[in-house]
């Protein structure tokens, strides 16, 4: 079944880039990816830039709408995912349990929704 780890944080809490704590959790980001990539599990996962860069975008009475940064203004923003595809739950949260920004964030394991699912 298919996952998706989507991981939240708020910048003030999370490491400094350049800093020895920066480089400690992006190690750990590293371990992650060749564990998953290794035992098959991983279909796919990136970073995102800052909130700050996005583009929100909405159609409303048939007129396309577009502001710049997120639509809601939150203090934990989301980071990156990752796209795993793994037997159950168990073990989703297996993987989602050692992404490092979990220490200071959040991770949202969603289902994907199977559009064509075997008979």
């Amino acid at each position: 079944m298919k996952y998706m780890l989507l991981i939240y944080s708020d910048p003030a809490n999370e490491p400094v880039y350049g800093t020895p704590e920066f480089g400690k959790m992006m190690e750990g980001y590293f371990k992650l990816n060749e564990k998953m990539q290794a035992e098959g599990a991983m279909l796919s996962g990136e970073g995102l830039k800052e909130a700050e860069t996005s583009t929100t975008l909405r159609v409303r009475g048939g007129k396309v709408e577009t502001m710049d940064g997120p639509f809601a203004e939150t203090k934990e923003h989301l980071g990156g995912y990752y796209l795993i595809d793994v037997p159950d739950l168990d073990a989703a949260l297996a993987y989602a349990v050692q992404i490092p920004s979990a220490e200071y964030g959040t991770v949202e394991i969603r289902p994907v929704m199977d559009y064509n699912p075997a008979p």
